[in-house]
């Protein structure tokens, strides 16, 4: 599709879409909406992963050797086997 033809399409001036593939413009959300329509494509947002993940326990646990990330699984799944019978009496 030629930068007229999608324009035209868009109802946007050529130089706008001239611009945006330059990068020298970045489009508002409507203006890029109304391209990607007329190109027969469309815009949808996705929720970016690791918001709201607590870096500093990854970390933590990184910094252990294996053989310590291995104790601290057998160690949390006999607490939670614990638990587990706790809640089932």
């Amino acid at each position: 599709m030629s930068q007229r033809a999608l324009a035209l399409a868009a109802g946007v001036p050529q130089s706008t879409v001239g611009r945006v593939e330059l990068g020298q413009l970045s489009p508002r959300v409507d203006t890029l909406d109304r391209m990607l329509r007329a190109a027969g494509q469309t815009l949808t947002t996705e929720r970016t992963l690791g918001i709201g993940v607590d870096r500093s326990q990854i970390r933590e646990l990184l910094r252990l050797s294996p053989a310590e990330r291995l104790r601290l699984a057998e160690r949390d799944a006999r607490n939670l086997a614990a638990f587990d019978a706790a809640l089932r009496r």
